[in-house]
């Protein structure tokens, strides 16, 4: 239902914000309160149980080192429609998919959510043809704890297990050697999600989206090298994709508690199977407008900057036309509006070497 009342905030685009979106499109007040409305509507069907670790804390978006990210996640300038499919998937539970030609913004499009509603540093697995899912679960350096334990019993006075025991109880914890990735991450039980970016899904392995049906689906996994010793040591303590951060793992099993928010994104490179795509609710960001453009710009770079881009002759002008000859991604027009805001290539004579440094295509007849 859409909210016309008066007084109502405007939405991105200039139309009444929805009562029922979740995330707005722009960093707002309270995003706890909207949190907490999203936790009370969940599905039945799409509940999860898993046991809090109360040790285990969130980095926070605010901290300086984040500072980049959340530059990057404000600058993000959402339409009504991408809006309310970004809403669909929150309320679901389910993974997004963003399909879109390259620097439209579909990575940028998971830093907005983790900013609008503070879900902390987003977890971001770059796939290539290579990943598998083990990849984005954890990572086991089972080497490098053989090479510990051989020089735990060169040193030791005594032998470094007893018989029959296995090697953790030694000392030598199999946590130290083992660290979740940014799957595993997002779906260690919390009260509140995190925000997962799979970077560019269409590059992986055709085996993939299938493999990842099960983790999506019931919001679990499991580590086989924790889960065969867990009669003997119930409770690991491993690293996680959060620098510094350490959560702790009961009989090698996770499962989630708050479904994290999964955005995946495509460039449309391949098809994916049906049991993948129902699974998912799909968005295609199409190319931004010459007013977005110009909205864009004076997000980023300031109103100033905007007013001089728009026009016959201006930049965003340009962009356009040499975007119909191949793709061009928006921060490439950017670029070329940062530099005249430096004084670079500024008399009129010069725009066109302007044009050619900063805006080359990345398809087509003239892509070099």
């Amino acid at each position: 239902m859409t909210s016309d009342q008066p007084g109502r905030p405007p939405g991105p685009t200039g139309g009444a914000v929805k009562d029922w979106w979740i995330y707005k499109g722009t960093p707002a007040e309270s995003p706890g309160e909207r949190l907490d409305r999203l936790a009370r509507l969940r599905p039945p069907w799409r509940t999860f149980d898993g046991e809090v670790d109360p040790e285990y804390r969130v980095p926070s978006l605010d901290d300086e080192r984040h500072a980049a990210e959340r530059r990057r996640g404000a600058g993000y300038i959402a339409e009504d429609t991408e809006i309310d499919l970004v809403n669909t998937a929150l309320h679901l539970r389910r993974p997004l998919l963003v399909t879109g030609v390259p620097g439209v913004g579909k990575s940028t499009l998971a830093y907005s959510i983790a900013q609008d509603l503070g879900l902390g540093p987003v977890l971001r697995w770059p796939i290539t043809s290579r990943a598998t899912l083990r990849d984005g679960l954890y990572r086991y350096d089972a080497l490098r704890r053989l090479e510990d334990a051989n020089l735990q019993r060169l040193h030791a006075d005594s032998p470094a297990t007893t018989a029959g025991a296995p090697l953790e109880q030694s000392g030598d914890g199999i946590g130290r050697y083992l660290q979740l990735g940014p799957l595993g991450t997002a779906f260690l039980p919390s009260e509140q999600p995190r925000v997962l970016l799979v970077d560019e899904i269409d590059k992986c392995d055709i085996d993939l989206p299938g493999d990842l049906l099960t983790v999506l689906d019931e919001g679990r996994y499991e580590i086989p090298e924790l889960a065969r010793l867990a009669e003997h040591q119930p409770v690991v303590t491993v690293g996680t994709d959060d620098p510094g951060s350490r959560a702790r793992i009961r009989a090698g099993r996770v499962q989630c508690q708050a479904f994290p928010v999964v955005v995946l994104t495509s460039n449309g490179e391949r098809e994916f199977p049906p049991a993948f795509l129902r699974r998912c609710i799909r968005l295609t960001i199409g190319r931004p407008s010459e007013d977005k453009l110009r909205r864009i710009i004076e997000q980023r770079i300031g109103a100033e900057a905007a007013a001089a881009a728009v026009g016959r002759e201006g930049l965003i002008s340009s962009f356009l036309k040499r975007r119909e000859r191949g793709e061009l991604g928006t921060d490439q027009l950017l670029n070329a509006v940062q530099l005249r805001l430096a004084g670079a290539w500024t008399a009129p004579e010069d725009v066109e070497h302007l044009v050619q440094a900063t805006l080359q295509p990345l398809s087509g007849p003239d892509a070099t």
